[in-house]
C-alpha cells in the first residue's frame, strides 16, 4: 500500500497533472460511451484537421482566415461531390457485378479445393476439404443473411447518409471558421495553471494533424497506384479492388492482410495459375512493400513512431470498445496516449540526478 501511495505522490502531486488526467479520463469516457451519437462530430473534426493544414498554408501566404476557409471548404465540397456523383455509381455497379459473379467464383474455388487431396494426399485429406467447404458455405450463408438484413434497413441507412451529407459539411465549415472561438470556449473551463497541459496539447495537436493529413494522402496514393496497376494488367473490378486496397491502409498490417485475399482470389478466378496472375500478385506485393517501406516513412516522419505491437493492441482495444470507429481512430488515440506519456514529467529521475 505504501508503494502505491509513494507512486501516486510522485506522479500526481502536481495539480496540473491531476487536471490533465481528469480531462483525459472524461474525454475517453465521452468517446467510448457516446461514440455512436457523436460519430458525425468526430468525423467532422478529422476532416477539419485534414483541411486545417491547407488553411494554415494560405494564412502564411497572407490570406485572411475567412477567405482561406471559404476557398478550402469550396474545394472540399467539390471533392465530396465528385466522390458521391462520380465514384460511388461506378463502385455500386462493380459491386453488383461482383455479387452476381460470386456463386460462379465460389463454385470454381470449391472444384480447385476438391483436387487438392488427389494432388497432395500426404498433406490434405478429403475429409479436411469437405469440412473446409462446409465452413465456407456456412459463412456465405451468414453473410447472405446479413446482406438481407442490411437491405431491409437500407431505407434508414439512406436517410442517415443524407443527414450526414448535410450535417458534416456544416460542422467542418464551423470547425474551420470558428476554430479560435471553439478553443477559447474550451480553455475557459480548464484550470488557470495549465502549462503542462498546453505543452501536451501542442504536441498532440501536431501529431494527430500530421497523422490525419498523412493518412489521407496515403489512401489517395495507394488507391491511384493500385487502380493504375490493376487497369493496366486488365484485372476485373479494378476500381472496386483499388478502393479496397486504398482504404485498407487505415488499419495498419491487419487491413493489408485482409484485402490481399479478395485481390488474389479475383485474379486467380480470372486467369488461373498463369503468368498474368503472377504479374498481378508481384505488382500488388510491390505496392504493399513500397507503402510500408517508402511512403509511410515519408508521410509520417514527424509523427510519433508507434511500435507494431502497440498499433495492433490499440486496434484491438479501441475496436472492441467502439467497433468500426474505434478501429478508425485507434492510431490517433494511440498517438495521443504516446504523446502524453512522452511529455509526462518524471520526478524520480530529477530527484535521482540531484
Amino acid at each position: 500500500m505504501q508503494v502505491i501511495t509513494d507512486w501516486f505522490k510522485r506522479y500526481f502531486s502536481d495539480p496540473q497533472i491531476v487536471s490533465l488526467t481528469i480531462f483525459l479520463v472524461i474525454g475517453f469516457g465521452v468517446v467510448l460511451t457516446m461514440g455512436d451519437m457523436l460519430a458525425p462530430v468526430l468525423a467532422s473534426v478529422v476532416m477539419a484537421y485534414l483541411l486545417e493544414g491547407v488553411v494554415c498554408l494560405l494564412e502564411r501566404r497572407r490570406w485572411p482566415r475567412l477567405g482561406a476557409v471559404l476557398l478550402v471548404f469550396s474545394g472540399f465540397l467539390l471533392f465530396v461531390a465528385l466522390v458521391v456523383l462520380g465514384l460511388l455509381p461506378l463502385l455500386s455497379r462493380q459491386v453488383t457485378e461482383l455479387v452476381q459473379q460470386l456463386p460462379t467464383m465460389i463454385s470454381t474455388g470449391q472444384q480447385a479445393l476438391m483436387q487438392l487431396p488427389e494432388r497432395y494426399p500426404e498433406i490434405v485429406s478429403q475429409v479436411q476439404i469437405e469440412e473446409l467447404i462446409g465452413q465456407i458455405r456456412s459463412e456465405i450463408g451468414g453473410f447472405g443473411q446479413r446482406v438481407l438484413s442490411w437491405s431491409v434497413a437500407s431505407v434508414v441507412g439512406v436517410i442517415t447518409l443524407l443527414v450526414y451529407l448535410i450535417l458534416m459539411p456544416l460542422l467542418v465549415f464551423f470547425f474551420l471558421k470558428d476554430k479560435g472561438v471553439i478553443l477559447e470556449w474550451i480553455i475557459q473551463y480548464l484550470p488557470k495553471h495549465r502549462k503542462f497541459a498546453g505543452t501536451v496539447w501542442k504536441d498532440v495537436d501536431r501529431q494527430i494533424g500530421n497523422y490525419v493529413r498523412g493518412k489521407f494522402w496515403e489512401i489517395i496514393i495507394i488507391w491511384a497506384t493500385s487502380y493504375a496497376t490493376f487497369s493496366l494488367l486488365g484485372l476485373n473490378y479494378a476500381l472496386l479492388l483499388a478502393v479496397a486496397v486504398g482504404l485498407s491502409v487505415i488499419i495498419p498490417y491487419i487491413g493489408a492482410a485482409v484485402v490481399t485475399f479478395p485481390v488474389l482470389f479475383v485474379a486467380w478466378f480470372q486467369w488461373g495459375w498463369s503468368p498474368d496472375f503472377a504479374w498481378l500478385a508481384a505488382s500488388y506485393f510491390v505496392i504493399q512493400a513500397l507503402d510500408g517501406n517508402v511512403l509511410v516513412p515519408l508521410l509520417f516522419s514527424e509523427v510519433v513512431d508507434l511500435h507494431p505491437v502497440a498499433i495492433i493492441v490499440a486496434i484491438l482495444v479501441f475496436g472492441g470498445f467502439w467497433g468500426f470507429w474505434g478501429v478508425f481512430f485507434a492510431i490517433p488515440l494511440a498517438t495521443l496516449v504516446q504523446a502524453v506519456l512522452a511529455s509526462w514529467p518524471r520526478p524520480a529521475v530529477i530527484e535521482g540526478s540531484g
